[in-house]
Formats: structure tokens, C-alpha cells, sequence
């Protein structure tokens, strides 16, 4: 008969592996963290916040087509690649979108799209790199997969862009929390009296105010913008990590491998770091998922209310904002798109919080 036997770690992942939906929520978060690393690669408009405009062809459908016109600025955008990569292409280019264009008498002759039936206006250009080879580079054939917005801009190439602010707003704030929680969970819990009863009475003062508010009073005192509300979002939920922190400290700090430890001449820091912090962290690792979650539909409450990621910087509570009026007007995908996006990564973290806490129960 053959004992096998395995860590605590390696009997989690054995039961986190066979939760499907952990498991799929899982490679659902990995995808659109890739993509949100990666967002300028896939995205159609590449540019800076796929932010190139052509109010022509605002609001127009998934799948439309237009034809594209690029008239190159003499202004040289100097950029290296890893910066276009990761922060898009910088460009002075003017894309103008076309119903048609011919080349008469050297000059290049183009009409302006117009919708609802109506006539562009007509214009020229007398530049002659643009006539001597339109078709292959300066004239293209646009597809905009998922339509365009209110703008003209590429519906899907701001929903790609726009999941990097929300999903990297759950990893600063849950490493902000993190730190911030652990620290003053540990503290109380590890010490207790004064000083327990003293942090126990700034985490139910800060416990007592309504979450939205506290992060809009830390944004306006740290100011709008794109960091601001990370942290902002990040000071407002180490609350409750400390109160598990400090409520597994106090029934984990009589076992008797802690006496052991101060028996053994241990100083505090090294009995709170590397003896009681590392068997007290499965409840903490489960606050975190959820707080990924609740981290992102902060940020979206934020950006709604016009407080959060500014524009142009694209980011799906803005969108929400942007188009919410679509929703009767007979184009609901403008909002409900970027509300889907976000319900699906909310989601992905809730079923990943379930099955981690399943996994990490030794009792089951």
C-alpha cells in the first residue's frame, strides 16, 4: 500500500484544478491580462488611446466599412518600438474617411463621407507622394468590427485599451491593500490592548464611511488622473484584510508552535513574518480576489462620475458614461459592451474567490 502524500500547496492546486469554472475564470483572467499588456498589438487603432476621431462616421454599426484617406503630416513622431507597443502610436497623421476619389490633372480629388443620404464635400490635394501611389498606402478600406462610438473612434480598439486601467487597477490596489491591511492586521492582532483597541478604532472609522465617497474625497485630494485613483481605490480597502489579519493572528498566536518560537528567542517580526503570516494567508488570499473585483467596479463607478481615468484615456466605465443615452436611441451596444466586459472580468474574479476557497478549505 503506497502513502502518497503531498503539501498543503500541492493538494490546493490538485482541487483548484478540478473546479472548472475556477479554472476557466482562471485562463479568462490570463487572456485579458495579455491583453491588456498587449492592447496596442491587437487593436485596430493603434494610436495613442485609440483615439483617432472622424466624427463622419460616429455611431455607425458593427462590421462597417469605409474608405480611408491618410494624409501624412510633415512632423516626425520620433518613437521606439517598445514604446509603440505599449503605449501606442504616436502619429500627427490626419485619417479622413471617403465615399470616393479620383486622380484629375496631377491633383488627387476625394468627396468626404456623408451619411443619411447626404453629398460630402469635394476636396484636393496637390501633394505628390500621396498621387503617385494613393491605392497602396495613403487609401485603405477600414473595417470597424464592433462599429465606432459617439467620436468616430474604433469601438473595439477602445474596449481593448480600455482593459488595461481596469484590469490593472485590481493588481496596485490589492497590493496597496495588502500591505496597508497586513501590516496594521498584524500589529493589532500580534500586540492587542491599547494598540489593538487604537488601529480597531481607525478601521471601524474608516469602515463607517460609505466606500464611493472615500474614494472620491482621496481622488479630488490627490487629484484626477490615472495613478490618483489606483491609490485612491488602494487606501480605501486594507480594511478588511486587516480584520481577518488580526482576527487569524489572535486565535493563531497561542498554537504552541508560536511558544515555541519566542521560547526559542525569536524576535516579533521574525514570528509574525515567517511563522504565523504563512499559515493565516488562505482567507487573506480569498479577500484578495474578491477585492480584484470590487476594485474594478470602483474604478468604473469612478470613471462614470467623471472622476476617474480622464479623457482621452479610454476606459470602460467612461464608454458606459459616454453612451448610456445610445441604450434608448436605438444603438444599446455602445454601453452594453463595455457593461459586459466588465461583468465578465467581475465575475471571472468572484468564481476564482469561490474556488480558491474551497481549495484552500482543509476540512473539505
Amino acid at each position: 500500500m503506497s502513502n502518497n502524500t503531498g503539501s498543503l500547496t500541492q493538494l490546493a492546486l490538485q482541487k483548484f484544478k478540478k473546479n472548472f469554472w475556477g479554472v476557466f475564470s482562471f485562463l479568462f483572467v490570463i487572456l485579458v491580462g495579455i491583453i491588456a499588456v498587449f492592447a496596442y498589438v491587437f487593436a485596430p487603432d493603434n494610436s495613442a488611446n485609440a483615439n483617432q476621431m472622424h466624427v463622419s462616421i460616429h455611431s455607425k454599426q458593427p462590421g462597417f466599412k469605409v474608405q480611408m484617406l491618410t494624409i501624412p503630416s510633415n512632423v516626425e513622431q520620433e518613437q521606439s518600438f517598445l514604446s509603440k507597443v505599449f503605449f501606442g502610436h504616436k502619429t500627427s497623421d490626419t485619417e479622413v474617411p471617403i465615399s470616393s476619389y479620383k486622380l484629375e490633372n496631377d491633383k488627387l480629388v476625394y468627396t468626404e463621407y456623408a451619411s443619411d443620404g447626404l453629398i460630402g464635400q469635394q476636396k484636393t490635394i496637390n501633394s505628390d507622394f500621396i498621387i503617385n501611389n494613393p491605392e497602396q498606402k495613403f487609401i485603405s478600406e477600414r473595417t470597424f468590427y464592433l462599429g465606432t462610438d459617439k467620436y468616430g473612434r474604433d469601438l473595439l480598439s477602445r474596449l481593448l485599451v480600455g482593459a488595461r486601467i481596469s484590469f490593472f487597477i485590481g493588481f496596485v490596489a490589492v497590493f496597496i491593500s495588502l500591505l496597508i491591511g497586513v501590516f496594521m492586521g498584524s500589529v493589532a492582532g500580534f500586540y492587542g490592548g491599547k494598540i489593538d483597541a487604537a488601529i480597531m478604532w481607525i478601521i471601524n472609522v474608516t469602515w463607517s464611511i460609505p466606500t464611493l465617497l472615500l474614494v472620491i474625497a482621496i481622488t479630488l485630494a490627490l487629484g484626477k488622473g490615472f495613478w490618483q485613483v489606483f491609490i485612491a481605490v488602494g487606501l480605501t480597502m486594507w480594511v478588511e484584510v486587516a480584520r481577518v489579519v488580526r482576527g487569524q493572528i489572535i486565535s493563531t498566536k497561542q498554537m504552541q508552535y508560536v511558544t515555541a518560537a519566542k521560547a526559542l528567542g525569536y524576535n516579533d517580526f521574525r514570528i509574525i513574518t515567517k511563522h504565523i503570516l504563512p499559515n493565516i494567508m488562505a482567507p487573506v488570499i480569498v479577500i484578495c480576489a474578491a477585492n480584484f473585483a470590487a476594485a474594478i467596479l470602483i474604478e468604473s463607478g469612478l470613471s462614470f462620475l467623471g472622476i476617474g481615468a480622464q479623457p482621452p484615456m479610454a476606459s470602460w466605465g467612461a464608454m458606459i458614461k459616454d453612451h448610456y443615452n445610445y441604450i434608448i436611441l436605438g444603438k444599446p451596444y455602445l454601453a452594453v459592451l463595455p457593461g459586459l466586459c466588465i461583468m465578465l472580468l467581475v465575475m471571472s474574479f468572484m468564481l476564482i474567490g469561490n474556488a480558491l476557497r474551497d481549495a484552500l478549505d482543509v476540512k473539505v
